[in-house]
């Protein structure tokens, strides 16, 4: 399985992403962990304490490492460099161990930026299509906001393009916008999953304003998940109504996939 979540700033799809990976770690599955949004939060959702946080290098700036594999230096633009720069050791060299989980930090080297052609960049983007193609693991992707860094190979290997949205006309646009961008990648498969409900109200209001995209189901509005995020706890830990609310988003998903495997 290969997930990639996204949704506008603050609607909880890192709390989905940890809960994914928690679930399917739980299963006995390897899971890697990808935290490809600059605002980089998977870490403490997963419970890395803020000590062992200190000691996760965002792959993106390793400065070494870039040069070593592209052939040149971080930051420049221009210059002849690889294209296709050797990745596949990475995850065991450089990602974080957590039980069933290997937690890669991607970095704030210009993911996001479409346009930016320099190392880092290229090393990243290669990365994430190497982790969605090439592995055997559950991969999951906590994105931002917008798939400009995909890919259409990368878009391809996806099997779920998840889009969290919360009650609230900006997270609905943002939800909107994010499925057109799809449609350019040509993913197939995209989902919506809808956060901090407080009753069928809200639910209902998500359901009906994003139109075309198959509903997963719903986590509630729990003020627990805010305290752990305070408290710097993992989600997963805080409340056994969410863990079972996101099993079903899964056990739902898991169906879908294997039906269309089959």
């Amino acid at each position: 399985m290969k997930i990639a979540v996204t949704g506008k700033g603050g609607v909880g799809k890192t709390t989905l992403s940890s809960l994914l990976c928690h679930l399917y770690s739980t299963e006995g599955k390897s899971v890697i962990a990808v935290d490809a949004d600059p605002d980089a939060n998977l870490a403490a959702a997963l419970g890395i304490s803020k000590e062992e946080l200190k000691t996760i290098r965002p792959i993106g700036e390793m400065a070494d490492l870039v040069e070593e594999r592209t052939g040149a230096k971080p930051g420049t633009s221009g210059n002849i460099f690889k294209i296709n720069p050797k990745v596949d050791d990475i995850p065991e060299g450089f990602g974080y161990k957590l039980n069933n989980i290997t937690l890669l930090v991607m970095g704030k080297s210009k993911l996001a930026a479409s346009g930016c052609y320099c190392p880092e960049h290229t090393l990243l983007r290669r990365l994430l299509k190497h982790l969605i193609v090439d592995r055997n693991e559950v991969v999951v992707v906590d994105m931002e906001a917008g798939i400009e860094h995909m890919t259409r190979g990368t878009a391809g290997g996806v099997d779920a393009f998840i889009v969290v949205v919360e009650p609230g006309q900006r997270s609905i646009q943002t939800a909107e916008a994010v499925k057109e961008l799809a449609k350019g990648l040509g993913v197939k498969r995209v989902f919506l999953v809808a956060n901090k409900v407080r009753n069928k109200k809200d639910a209902e209001f998500i359901k009906n304003s994003v139109t075309g995209i198959d509903f997963l189901g719903s986590l509630s509005f729990d003020e627990s998940i805010m305290e752990s995020d305070i408290s710097g706890l993992p989600s997963f830990t805080s409340s056994k109504k969410t863990v079972l609310e996101a099993g079903k988003i899964k056990a739902i998903l898991d169906e879908i996939i294997s039906k269309e495997v089959i």
